[in-house]
């Protein structure tokens, strides 16, 4: 087995924030709807089927945990528009896939130390 190199572990409260945020169904609806393109708050609670309040409170969250961005139009600084983080998702990704080839390097281990036994 090969030792690969260590990594600089994410940090626990990014990662653990991100979690939290995409933790709730509505949150991961918002994700998806954003996936398409940005959107006004209140389009995003049209589509989710929710309260300007509730789902002010789940951008809130999104936006905390540095998964989604605002800006406000030259035309109304009232108006408020979501998008995507670029790059939001890549400390999940990094996290996913260290967990996998641990799971993996784990695995090929046993399987080679049950063949060995034979």
């Amino acid at each position: 087995m090969t030792a690969r190199p260590a990594r600089k572990p994410l940090p626990r409260t990014t990662l653990d924030a991100t979690l939290v945020a995409l933790a709730d169904p509505h949150r991961r609806h918002v994700v998806d709807l954003l996936r398409h393109g940005p959107l006004r708050a209140g389009e995003l609670a049209a589509a989710a089927g929710l309260s300007a309040p509730a789902m002010s409170r789940h951008l809130r969250t999104l936006r905390a945990a540095g998964v989604i961005e605002e800006s406000h139009p030259e035309f109304d600084a009232r108006v408020r528009i979501y998008r995507l983080r670029p790059g939001a998702m890549s400390g999940i990704k990094d996290w996913l896939d260290e967990t996998e080839r641990l799971w993996t390097d784990q695995l090929t281990a046993f399987k080679a130390h049950l063949e060995d036994g034979e």
